[in-house]
This record gives structure tokens, sequence and C-alpha cells, in this order.
């Protein structure tokens, strides 16, 4: 075989890569089993507070060294295979960044009548439109102000310079546009550093393009209202003056002092490192040491800490090693330490550590000069009317503000009081930047210049305009994981992996022998490539990820079962063993790389254009097929020329004796009943959409919009009897189903849908505690984990918008679309025919109409599945694995018609599908198995997944062969008479 070298060494590169990447996920497992241990009292009881504390105390220490590379807890946690909030619980959210006060802020908060009326026509429309609330508001204007320009509310003298009264519509709009856009970046930073230092592990923050929302995942939080209230508050931006180090220099070491005399005082055993003539800095480090060792037992002697002022940055304060942080953040907080600090000083940290000329990681510490009992800066933000990225004298990146009138004025007192001192730009209480004043800036147009780079420079001017025009942001989008529900996700998952895992394995070696052993080894490379990758990328596994490996399980045995069964068909027609596995490997590569493709392309489809869970499932699609392509087809091929090496005398088999000439000897005419199918698959179709036109679907709140909760009860609940209670409370608004079991339910309503803020959000989670506990008599718990008799409990929750519901649609529909144009692209490229282009197309229209009259039909007979954004997952998977089978129908159909031409078309085609029916009936099997697997223990969140797959996989079986081809057929006999009838005449 050539290039077995190549393929060997890039096995042992991946694996090894694999093993690197998936170590830290072993390493951060065993920190958390040593924290859960150290937080556990003698009960059994664990202390949560005590321990994300210890976690919080090794955060930035080396819990791992890997050949001499340490690596902290924190980059540990970064590079982890971590797991989604469905598994572990938490909280995600969607925040959008409202245009209105922007839209105002730019006007200047005009009093006009009809430009108040539009923004509030505008509002009102936004909550059920997909447009941009810009584009509503401009055509409200016009209905409202015919014939007046903008300019005349926008040019104002905040805006002299950009806008002026000759300025034109288009012209401000985009001005507007900007603003909106800087906003939202602008918001973007301020909460990715809120969550930075709000404590939790592996927060995913990220924008959501052709919008104007930010979704936010926070793994783990036990405190939503915090959350909610971190997320949602105003930034708050002001000017401080700062303080030199040699004017806090004594206040300083009075702290030391009073550190290490405490510290002397605590032990006589502590006593005994204090040498005679030991300097204060040695004795306050030895203290520090002593003190990070108790709060973290595992990294005794471990710690490098610096003294409170140790390391002094020529011209820039006071700087410390990002591990030292936390045990300076101790004693600062310790009021018998910090009130040795003059009365008018207080400590601010820089906003991001930087890297000194040694190579090492340090923050800087401010001192600033403020009044205690006061937050009332010299300056505040609001008085910045524009900043924006320029360029200095020398061409370097710079940033330049403009403040208004009475900014000027203050600015002007401010750096004539500070010259060649420093004036500290604070956010949120922490500093961003600390420029030199060089002279007394007369009016309000200021220059901040340093060794900027073009983005650095482009966020300080974001920040600066922070305090200018207020963006606030509102929670469209909200779920809520309890970690009860996620640890029962947790075993569902990992119970449908194993038994998927085990099934396919007994079956391919009852069926396939050694060959069958040969595609397990693939199997367990494939998974083990699919987990060490999504490490490597740093992403999470979900619940609908764990669905895409279950997945992959059956669709990746289908590469191995192309290759055997084309090796058996040539060991039937007589040919050697070596050159049977030559042909199998060689003929069945254009197959395997063709539905490989067009499966990739749906995954391709899903990420693009998917939220959430959709987004993850689709990750491990595209990496098990990419891997799975792999190793069925490279690492197979080297493990069987291994196992073959001994010629013909090789002992290697590919079938048992009862599969050896099973389905191999078929000769059915399937074309013949094509009509017939046709007219089964109309009727079904037209019977399922009839019902769900009468009956109608069951959308699911990614749909719809509004509030969903989990609640679990300590005993059975019937659904129909509180639904009916809480009819009277919600007007008829509510949907009550079970989840899972008969003592958990699914509460849904759409009450209040259009409203967004906190006051309703929490108005219609208390009517629903209220509503639950008049029906039932039960009563209201916040202790999921530990319920008593006659309690209930929220173990999750979620809401989404009425407009986020509706860009969901859109995005799904755009999905859709997509993948049909995609995959007759590409079908039309490899096969060089409209014919079987068209043909699959059609088949996979077959299909998803196949799947929703499924959904209507199971409906109408008592299964109620919901159709929303994992459902649209799955019939994207549907199309990729209908595609799939059709395309290798295909491609045997086009080999025949290279070998023998299109003489007898029906028999040609024929011939293909009872060639590959083996093929195909075995891999559906296997893939078919899987997804029982799932439908029995995926549980509730994948119920209506598993349903669609499982109905997606049988139909897709069927449409291969009785659909897609079948049209083909006539498709292709209309052409060949149309070319006889031209060459008679």
């Amino acid at each position: 075989m050539q290039n077995k070298g190549v393929i060997v060494f890039l096995t042992v590169i991946i694996t090894a890569l694999c093993l690197y990447y998936l170590s830290f996920t072993f390493v951060s497992t065993g920190v958390q089993e040593k924290a859960t241990a150290y937080a556990t009292d003698a009960s059994g009881n664990v202390d949560f507070a005590k321990r994300r504390g210890y976690l919080d105390s090794i955060w930035r220490q080396p819990v791992y060294n890997f050949l001499g590379a340490d690596f902290t807890y924190q980059e540990i946690k970064e590079t982890e295979l971590g797991l989604g909030l469905d598994l572990q619980g938490g909280m995600h959210v969607t925040l959008e960044v409202s245009p209105v006060e922007i839209v105002k802020g730019i006007a200047g908060n005009p009093k006009d009548q009809a430009f108040n009326q539009s923004v509030d026509e505008a509002r009102e429309a936004a909550k059920t439109s997909d447009e941009k609330f810009v584009d509503l508001f401009y055509s409200a204007w016009q209905r409202n102000n015919s014939g007046k320009n903008l300019s005349s509310i926008f040019a104002t003298a905040a805006n002299r310079g950009r806008i002026s009264l000759e300025s034109s519509d288009s012209e401000i709009l985009e001005i507007i546009d900007t603003e909106v856009e800087n906003a939202i970046d602008r918001s973007f930073n301020i909460l990715r550093t809120r969550i930075d230092r709000f404590g939790t592990s592996q927060p995913n923050i990220q924008r959501i393009q052709g919008s104007g929302r930010i979704q936010i995942e926070l793994p783990g939080v036990d405190n939503q209202e915090r959350v909610r209230n971190l997320l949602q508050g105003v930034a708050k931006l002001q000017f401080w003056e700062v303080a030199e180090v040699n004017e806090i220099g004594g206040a300083l070491d009075a702290i030391n002092s009073s550190w290490v005399a405490d510290n002397k005082a605590n032990s006589a055993e502590e006593e005994e490192v204090y040498e005679e003539g030991m300097s204060q800095e040695d004795s306050l480090r030895i203290a520090l040491e002593k003190q990070l060792e108790q709060i973290d037992p595992m990294n005794a002697g471990g710690n490098d800490v610096s003294p409170i002022y140790s390391l002094l940055m020529p011209n820039m304060g006071l700087a410390y090693e990002l591990g030292d942080t936390m045990a300076i953040n101790r004693i600062l907080k310790n009021p018998n330490y910090s009130s040795l600090l003059p009365r008018d000083i207080k400590l601010l940290w820089g906003v991001k550590p930087f890297v000194t000329e040694d190579g090492a990681e340090v923050m800087e510490l401010y001192a600033i000069k403020a009044p205690r009992g006061t937050d009332q800066a010299p300056l505040e933000g609001d008085v910045v009317t524009d900043a924006r990225q320029t360029l200095d004298q020398t061409s370097r990146p710079a940033v330049s503000m403009q403040m208004n009138a009475e900014g000027a004025r203050k600015w002007r007192t401010l750096t004539a009081a500070n010259i060649g001192r420093r004036i500290a730009v604070v956010l949120d209480d922490y500093v961003y930047t600390a420029p030199v004043v060089n002279g007394e800036i007369p009016t309000g147009q200021s220059e901040i210049s340093g060794n900027f780079t073009l983005q650095e420079a482009q966020d300080l001017a974001n920040i600066l305009k922070s305090g200018s025009l207020p963006a606030p942001t509102q929670i469209v989008e909200e779920s809520i994981i309890g970690p009860t529900l996620g640890k029962e996700a947790q075993s569902q998952g990992i119970v449908s992996m194993v038994a998927g895992l085990v099934i396919v394995v007994l079956f391919m070696v009852a069926y396939y022998s050694k060959g069958g052993l040969v595609a397990i080894a693939a199997l367990v490379f494939n998974i083990f490539f699919i987990l060490g990758i999504l490490a490597q990328l740093g992403a999470a596994l979900t619940l609908p990820g764990i669905a895409g490996i279950v997945l992959t399980i059956g669709m990746s045995i289908d590469a191995n079962v192309l290759i055997f069964e084309r090796i058996k068909e040539e060991l039937r027609n007589g040919v050697g063993l070596i050159a049977s596995i030559n042909a199998g490997y060689n003929k069945a590569f254009s197959a395997i790389l063709d539905s490989n493709v067009t499966t990739f392309l749906t995954g391709a489809i899903l990420y693009a254009l998917g939220q959430g869970p959709v987004k993850g499932f689709a990750i491990v699609l595209m990496i098990g097929i990419a891997s799975s392509f792999f190793s069925a087809v490279f690492i197979t091929r080297v493990i069987v020329y291994w196992m073959s090496k001994k010629g013909e005398k090789s002992s290697i088999s590919f079938a048992t004796p009862f599969a050896k000439n099973a389905l191999s000897s078929l000769n059915l005419d399937f074309l013949s009943k094509r009509k017939v199918a046709y007219l089964i698959s109309s009727g079904i179709i037209v019977i399922g959409l009839a019902i769900a036109a009468i009956n109608g679907l069951k959308f699911g709140v990614d749909f719809t919009g509004g509030r969903s909760y989990i609640v679990a009860f300590d005993e059975p609940v019937v659904p129909s009897e509180l639904k009916v209670g809480l009819d009277r409370e919600f007007d008829g608004s509510v949907e009550v189903k079970t989840y899972g079991a008969n003592n958990v339910l699914k509460v849904t309503t759409s009450y209040l849908i259009n409203e967004d803020d906190d006051a309703s959000n929490k108005a219609v989670e208390e009517k629903v505690k209220e509503g639950i506990a008049t029906v039932t008599g039960f009563r209201f718990t916040e202790d999921a984990e530990n319920l008593s008799s006659g309690q209930f409990a929220i173990t999750g929750s979620s809401k989404v918008g009425a407009t986020v519901a509706d860009d969901i649609k859109a995005s799904s529909a755009e999905a859709m679309l997509a993948a049909l144009v995609a995959i007759f692209l590409y079908i039309l490229l490899r096969f060089r025919k409209w014919q079987f282009s068209l043909a699959s197309i059609i088949a996979l229209i077959h299909d998803t109409l196949f799947v929703i009259a499924a959904f209507a039909i199971a409906s109408a007979l008592g299964a109620t599945f919901e159709i929303d954004q994992v459902f649209i997952a799955a019939v994207l998977t549907v199309i990729g694995y209908s595609i799939n089978d059709t395309v290798i129908v295909f491609d045997r159909i086009r080999e025949n018609i290279e070998n023998r031409g299109t003489g007898k078309l029906v028999k040609v085609f024929n011939d293909a599908i009872n060639q590959t029916l083996g093929r195909t009936l075995i891999t559906s099997f296997t893939t078919l198995v899987v997804v029982i697997v799932l439908l029995i223990f995926g549980g509730e969140v994948l119920r209506g997944f598993s349903f669609a797959l499982f109905i997606g996989i049988v139909v897709g079986t069927y449409s291969s062969v009785y659909i897609a081809t079948p049209i083909v057929v006539d498709l292709m006999k209309r052409e060949l008479e149309q070319e006889k009838e031209a060459k008679k005449a």
C-alpha cells in the first residue's frame, strides 16, 4: 500500500495531540475532585461556597506540569473539554443592545413630539418585526413628518462636524447605524470584562452577527439575580486623579509592618521562619505564602508571592504578578490594613495584564485620589460627546476625545492641576488607561496617546463613548438549567453513547468477522479523535453534541460497510484476496467521498445559521464526519494490509458463514413499483399536512416566544389538572406536559410575551409559582436536590422574546434552503447531469415533508413532539443522511452506465439498487439502532430530535430506492426518447 508511512505518521501525531489536549480535562477533573473533598464536611455535606473559594484561590496558580511547562488552573479550564450548560447546569442569556436610547442620545433627547412618536412607533413595531430598529424609525418618521429632513433634529451642537443642516437623510441614517454598531461593540467589550471578573469557569460570550444581540453562557452559576444585574447594569465611566507611589509609600510600609507583625504572632511555628535581620519584604513574602498554603493545601510550597510593593515599574506605579493578585486583594479587603491607607485614596486594578521584559504577566494597581465614602469622580463620563480612533503626530494609533461645554470647563481645571501627573480613565471600577497630562487642555478636545495597537485604540474610543450614548441592554432570551437537570442529562447522554456503541460492536463482529473488528478499531479512533479535537478547539460537549457522537457511531460504520461489501463482491467473483481488498477500497472511495461531503455540507450550514444547541451539534457532526472518513478509509486500510501481509494465506475474513452470501443475489424489480410508491408517499404526506392544517403543529418556545419552566415535584402530578388550574391564572395561554418523568412537568406560557423587562420576567415566574401552589397545594422551595413531602422546585427555565423567535424561524428557513441549494450544486458538479440533482432535491423535499407529516399524525394520536431548533437540526441531519443513501445508489448507477451504457435504462438502475441494497440495509439498521437508543435513553430534551431522526432514516432509505432513483429514470427516459426522435428527424 502506498503512503502507508504517511498515514501511520499522521495517526500517531493526531493521537498524541488528542492525548495532550485531553490530559487537561483529566487534570481539571482531579482538581475539582480535590476541591469537593476540601469542601465536604464529616457528614458528607458539600459547602459549595467553600468549594468555589478553593477553586478561586488556585485560579492563577500552577496545577499541571507537562514536560517542564507549568499550566495554571485558569489555563487548564480554558483548554479542557468542558461540559455545556445542559450537562452541568448554568445560565444562557441573550442580550439585546437597545437602539432606542442611542437614537435619542444622538438627537440630544429632543422634545419634538413627532420625533418621540416615531421612536415609540418603531419600538412597538420592533417587537414583531425582523427589520432593523433604525429602518423602522425612519419609516415612522416619514409618516409623521412628511417632507421634513432628519437634519432638523440631528444637526445639534454635539454633532457639529459630522451632521449639518445640509446632511441628507441617508448620510444621517448611516451615522446612526455606525453608532448603533459601535454601541454593540462597546457593550460586548464591557460585558466581556465584567464576565471575566465574575469568577465562573469557561464563560462564553459572542456576538450574534447581523443582529444587535450578544449571547452569553455561564456554566455553573447559582445566583441568577446577580448575573442579571451584572449584565444589565449601565456602565459607569469616570476620570480620576492618580496618586504616585511616593505619595502612598508610607501607608504601604505601615500595611507591610502590620501584616508581618500579625503573621508573626499567629503561631510559634511560623515565628521560626523569621530570622534575625530578615528584610520586611522577605518576611511578607513568607507570610503570604503561608496564607496561600492555608487556602490551597494542594499547592503548598509552590507559590511565588510578591510583597505588597516589591515590583515598581518606571512611570507605571505598582504592578504585581497575576498569581499574587488574589492574596493582595485579601489584604486590601481586610479593614485592619485598608484603614492604614490615606482617607482620600482607593486602590483600583488595571483592566488587563501586561507582559514585562522578562516575560512575566503583571497587573497594575492604581492609587486613585477619592475622598473615602464618596464615589463622585471629578469628572463623569456623561460629558463625553464623541471619541474616535485617530493617529498621533508620529502616525501611531491614538484616541481623540470631545467633551461638551460643562465637561470642557471641568477638564480644563482638572488637567491644569495635574500637569506631569496621570489621570485615570475608569470604567466599572477598573482602570483602562492612565495617560500623563502634558499640559492644560483649554477646550474639550483632547488626544490620548500611548503604546496602543490599532485595536486597543478603537476599544478605548468605544469605552470613552460608553458615557456619552447610553446603550442599555435587555435580556431577550434566557435559559436556566439547574444542576439536578444537568446531572440527569449527563447520565442519559453516557447511557445512550455506551448502549449505541455496544450494539454496533456486536453486530459488526457477528456480520463481518475480523473485518468487523477492524471497523470497530476505526470507530474507537473516531470517537477518540472527536473528543480530542473538541478539546483542542476549546469547545464544550453538550447533550446535542453527545447526540452527534451517537449518530456518528451509526453513520461512521457506513464507509466500512461500503468497503467490505465491495470486497465481498470481488471475492464472490473469484478475485484473489489482495486484489479484492485493493478493488474494495478503490471502488468504494468515490461513493464514500460524495456521501461524506454532502453530509458535511449540511453540518456546515447548521453551524453557520444555527444557534445554541444546534451549533454545538453541528460542530460535533462535522468533526465526526471528517474523523470517520480518515479513520474508516485510511486507518482501516493500514490495519487490513497488516492483517493480510501473508497474501492469499492470510486469515483475515470479511464475513461470518451466515453473512457470506447474504443479500448478494437479489434481483428485485424495484422500479416497476415506482408509481405505487409515488401514490403511497403522496397520500401519507397529504394526510399529515391536512392534520397539521386542521390541528396545528406544536411549536416550541424557540419558534413562538414565551417562557417555559421545568418543575419537579416530590410525587407524580397530572398535567391536565395543572393546566386547567393554570389556564384560569394565565387566560388560557398555558401548556403543561410531562418532562421525562411523571413527577417532572414543563410549564410553557405566552403570557406577557412582548414584555422583556425584569419586572415582567419576575411577575410571570411568581405567577407560575403561585398558580402551581394554589392548584396542587404544594409549597415552593429553592432546594431542588432535596425535595420533601408536599414541595416543588423549578429546576430549569427559559425565555425567548417574540423578536428572537422570529429570527430563529427565519434562520431555520434559511438553513433548509441553503442545504438544498448546496446539495443540488454538489450533485450537479459530481454527476454532470441535472436529472440526478433534481431527483435528489425532490427526494429531500419528500423526506422533509414526510417527517413533518409524521409529527402531525403522531400528535393526532396523542404523542406530541415540539418543533424547535433541535427539530430543525434533526431535519437537516435527515437531509444529510438521505442524500448520503441516495449518492451511494447514484454512484453505482454512474459506474454501471460507464460500463454498460444506457441501453436498458431500467435494468441498469435496478441492478444498481440491488447491488447496493446490502450496504443500504446494513447501514440503515446500525444507524436506526443507535437512534432508537437515543429515543429511549436520550431524555426529554432529545425526544423530538430522536423521533425525527427515526422517521427520517426509515424514509430516507425508502426514498433513495423508490423516489430519487425512479425520478432519474423518468427524467432520463424522456431525454433519451427526445434524442432518438431528433436522430430520426
